[in-house]
């Protein structure tokens, strides 16, 4: 997956921000689906109720390029499409030959601002901020692939700089908008389940794209750039290493430097239903265990195993919750209570309750269902809950639609960020393994481990800033 950069000028300090502070109204709304008023959105472009949107999409060789197609299936323009990897993107670039096409997407800002409503941006994870942060800042609505961002103080400056702009965000957590997630969420506030108490999720896939150990001593061989690629705009604001195939176009996801690993790729689709559902908000503590890894020796990549808990306070009516994260060669244990032909997801999460379990997929809580099978009897087809959350055409459908009726979407940043923000954190705490890092979430900050807080923040390479 390519992206497409512009230098800026360099990143001023600031001090953390609140994730509280910039959280959405909610009041008339159903935990996480915001309705905004009509004038909420005031600061950015507003369109007709039937009327096309003009969308950009900002590195498209990927993912980037199946969101745009979504976007574009609905019946909206693409504009302009964005890419530092002319080869990379060359198949997308064919799909839309009237979409103006650009290298730099600030250029893309500056000469088309006016004709542009909303940004698809599917860059990788260390380029989201600031590409997401322009876009708002010049009032455009953006839909940004997950994580939010590469930085826990990167996610709280996109929260906020939503907030101010009030524009439509959206997270690409396509699950969010999917029948099965509201289904999680609607059997646990019957309680289904009884009161919930832990959630074991994880992802075992892809582990020789997130653990690159194998490849570490590879790093010193020199590479000639591509031609056609912008090396130094793929950086963007990283700091500067030498160009590699190992990470471009596709394997950056498993280099720390550019990436999050297998928790930042995947748990903001695999823990979404519990945490929307139970409200979860930050954790109080992390705790990373891992295997085959040495943080000095590895730390520019992902473990090969690692088992991550946090602990999330006491909230409202919810009891404490402690979310235990598996992945690489680390599986979801099989619990006990599972019948013979009850299967662990592989990919996915087993909600745990004082009466039963709630086991489901990724992507919006795929193929979810009730252990013991009397639940599942008992809360499923004609004596399922009410449904309390609306039914929607889609995670596109939803961000397009919220521009045009001047609501918010489903998964704004406001819902995106802290969810992010868990992953972030849990990649903080396999720096420090087998210790547990104590959270303070109005300070935004480590309390008890001050060498873990400078990974909150950062710094940018020289001549960038957010």
């Amino acid at each position: 997956m390519s992206n497409c950069m512009s230098k800026l000028l360099p990143r001023d300090s600031q001090s953390p921000i609140t994730r509280r502070k910039f959280l959405f109204a909610t009041g008339a709304s159903v935990a996480g689906f915001n309705l905004l008023s009509s004038t909420a959105l005031k600061g950015a472009a507003r369109l007709s109720p039937g009327e096309k949107l003009n969308v950009a999409g900002i590195g498209i060789g990927s993912r980037g390029g199946a969101d745009l197609e979504e976007i574009a299936k609905l019946g909206h323009n693409i504009v302009a499409l964005c890419d530092v990897d002319e080869n990379y993107a060359a198949k997308e670039f064919a799909k839309y030959p009237a979409a103006k096409r650009f290298t730099d997407y600030r250029v893309m800002l500056d000469r088309m601002g006016r004709e542009i409503d909303g940004l698809v941006i599917g860059t990788p994870d260390h380029t989201h901020a600031v590409i997401a942060m322009e876009a708002m800042r010049r009032g455009k609505h953006v839909y940004c692939e997950k994580p939010l961002a590469h930085s826990v103080h990167d996610i709280r400056a996109l929260m906020a700089a939503a907030q101010k702009h009030k524009v439509v965000t959206q997270l690409g957590n396509q699950g969010h908008s999917s029948d099965a997630i509201r289904q999680v969420c609607e059997w646990i506030w019957a309680g289904a389940i009884g009161q919930v108490h832990a959630i074991h999720a994880g992802c075992d896939s892809y582990k020789q794209v997130y653990c690159q150990i194998p490849n570490l001593a590879k790093l010193n061989e020199p590479h000639d750039v591509p031609k056609g690629l912008d090396y130094d705009l793929w950086l963007g604001p990283a700091a500067f290493r030498p160009y590699s195939p190992l990470w471009v176009p596709w394997n950056w996801r498993g280099w720390m430097p550019f990436g999050t690993g297998t928790i930042g790729d995947w748990i903001c689709h695999v823990i979404d239903p519990g945490f929307w559902a139970l409200e979860l908000d930050a954790p109080a503590t992390i705790h990373a265990e891992v295997s085959g890894y040495d943080p000095a020796k590895h730390g520019l990549t992902y473990p090969p195993a690692a088992k991550i808990t946090f602990e999330f306070p006491a909230r409202k009516a919810r009891a404490p919750v402690k979310l235990v994260w598996f992945d690489g060669n680390n599986s979801i244990p099989r619990p006990e209570g599972f019948g013979p032909d009850d299967k662990v997801p592989g990919v996915g999460a087993v909600i745990f309750g004082s009466k039963g379990m709630i086991v489901h997929g990724s992507h919006g809580a795929g193929e979810c269902y009730l252990v013991p099978q009397e639940l599942m009897d008992q809360y499923s087809g004609k004596n399922a809950p009410a449904q309390k959350i609306p039914r929607i055409k889609g995670h596109y459908w939803d961000w397009a639609e919220a521009i045009r009726s001047g609501r918010q979407a489903g998964s704004p940043f406001s819902y995106g960020g802290p969810l992010s923000q868990v992953a972030l954190l849990g990649l903080i705490g396999i720096r420090f393994p087998g210790q547990t890092l104590h959270w303070n979430e109005a300070q935004a900050k480590f309390t008890d481990n001050p060498a873990a807080n400078p990974f909150l923040n950062p710094p940018y390479r020289k001549g960038w800033r957010l």
